[in-house]
């Protein structure tokens, strides 16, 4: 029976997505290491900061994994918090796991600790990065009902790989942010449907920002992260080179669209259910075919 990744929590998810009984939980909630800042501000508190971190086994191989809790202030990044993800990739340069597996769901930093949390951002980045320039793959799994904005969403695309399903969301800004800045005219958060094509999976497996698109289910995303262990992208000056040349060629591209569907449309995708099936090479050649003759 398939179990939903967007409605199970945090420790469900580890449990489910690992060989069963493998994970070995570090700073769990026994250890009540939490927030300094939230009771001062009289705001509840939780015993694991809303992060979950351990180790344990994928398909055997050895494997550190973060999963954030979206029902503890929407997985919002805070010093402790972002404190247990730089202490999982720092173990991983010195233990060499088969892959670091973070879980993430969050709307960004809390405000409750917004310099905080910022500065936790930052610290998470250069962590995230440390591991990635040691051969050491870091994998996203995102499908969580709350997406993964604000600085989870930097953290994600710093990544060696990004899993999402087509339930999930991923963006630099939210859409009542975006909403509030611009204006409803400029940004809807309550539609629905324009939020899901411009920040849902298939939208951004379709834009490269994604490189597997997977059903909400565990089996599915327990499948997807264990075909990238091992497998690590080089951090090289020519890639990141490469990585600008694309952004500036998508904005080329579809800079004067209005609506994700004129992007789909110029990658010759008329339905989204087209998009379920693409591999990722798929993808790519309708990005470099169809969009680059079409501008």
């Amino acid at each position: 029976m398939k179990l939903s990744f967007s409605e199970l929590s945090a420790r469900e998810r580890v449990a489910h997505l690992l060989d069963a009984g493998s994970f070995t939980e570090i700073l769990g909630p026994a250890e009540r290491v939490v927030s300094p800042h939230l009771a001062q501000l009289g705001v509840p508190f939780s015993f694991d900061d809303g992060v979950v971190i351990g180790n344990g086994t994928l398909w055997g191989s050895k494997v550190l994994i973060a999963a954030q809790e979206g029902e503890f202030m929407g997985g919002g990044v805070g010093e402790v918090h972002g404190a247990k993800l730089v202490g999982i990739l720092r173990r991983a340069v010195s233990t060499r796991p088969a892959a670091v597996l973070v879980l993430a769901e969050s709307g960004g930093v809390r405000l409750h600790e917004a310099n905080a949390g910022l500065i936790a951002v930052s610290e998470v980045m250069r962590a995230l990065l440390d591991v990635r320039a040691a051969g050491i793959p870091v994998v996203m799994l995102i499908g969580g009902a709350n997406g993964c904005f604000g600085g989870m969403g930097l953290i994600a695309r710093c990544a060696d790989h990004i899993v999402m399903s087509d339930a999930a969301r991923m963006s630099m800004s939210g859409p009542e942010v975006i909403e509030s800045s611009h204006g409803v005219e400029e940004y809807d958060s309550r539609d629905r449907s324009l939020v899901w094509r411009t920040t849902g999976g298939k939208h951004r497996f379709l834009m490269g920002d994604c490189d597997r698109l997977v059903e909400d289910d565990m089996g599915a995303f327990r499948a997807a992260a264990a075909a990238l262990l091992g497998d690590s992208k080089a951090l090289t000056l020519e890639g990141l080179l490469a990585e600008h040349a694309m952004l500036a060629k998508r904005i080329e591209c579809f800079g004067d669209c209005h609506d994700a569907l004129e992007i789909w449309q110029r990658l010759g995708v008329e339905h989204a259910e087209q998009v379920t099936d693409m591999e990722s090479d798929q993808m790519q050649n309708l990005l470099s075919d169809n969009a680059m003759e079409a501008a």
